[in-house]
C-alpha cells in the first residue's frame, strides 16, 4: 500500500470509490504480473482492464470529492 494511499485513509478523505479503486488496480497489477510471468495472455488482459477499472473508479472519487468541496460552506 503506498504512502499516498495509506495517509488519504487517515486524512478521512478517502471514501469507497477511491478504496474500491485502489483495491482494482492492486489486484489488476498483480494479475497482470502472473499472466506476463507465465505466458497466461488471458489472465494478463483480465489485469489490465481490473486497473482500468480501479482507475475509472479514482477519477469517480476524485468527481465526488470535487463535487462535495464545491458544495462545502465551511
Amino acid at each position: 500500500m503506498s504512502v499516498f494511499l495509506v495517509s488519504e485513509m487517515e486524512n478521512g478523505t478517502m471514501d469507497k470509490e477511491h478504496i474500491k479503486g485502489a483495491a482494482d488496480k492492486a489486484k489488476g497489477a498483480v494479475k497482470d504480473t502472473v499472466g506476463k510471468m507465465t505466458g497466461d495472455t488471458k489472465m494478463q488482459a483480465e489485469g489490465k482492464v481490473d486497473k482500468t477499472k480501479g482507475t475509472a473508479r479514482k477519477v469517480a472519487g476524485d468527481l465526488k470529492d470535487a463535487a462535495r468541496d464545491a458544495t462545502d460552506t465551511d
